[in-house]
């Protein structure tokens, strides 16, 4: 198991992507199962919709 922060994440496998995510995106902590190595393009794409949809839900609620 690995802890790194999303911006991490986007940076090593879709970096075209981090301009179009909020700092609070980026910062959010994601627990990979099996480490940043074992991403995948799809898996990075996946974890960005999840990240998106609960920071909306966040919003939401404030």
């Amino acid at each position: 198991m690995e802890t790194v922060k999303l911006s991490r994440i986007v940076m090593k496998l879709s970096p075209q992507l981090y301009p179009f995510l909020t700092s609070s995106e980026l910062n959010s902590e994601i627990v990979l199962q099996y480490g940043i190595e074992a991403l995948q393009a799809q898996d990075v794409m996946e974890i960005i919709q999840f990240s998106i949809s609960e920071h909306q839900k966040d919003a939401l609620f404030h």
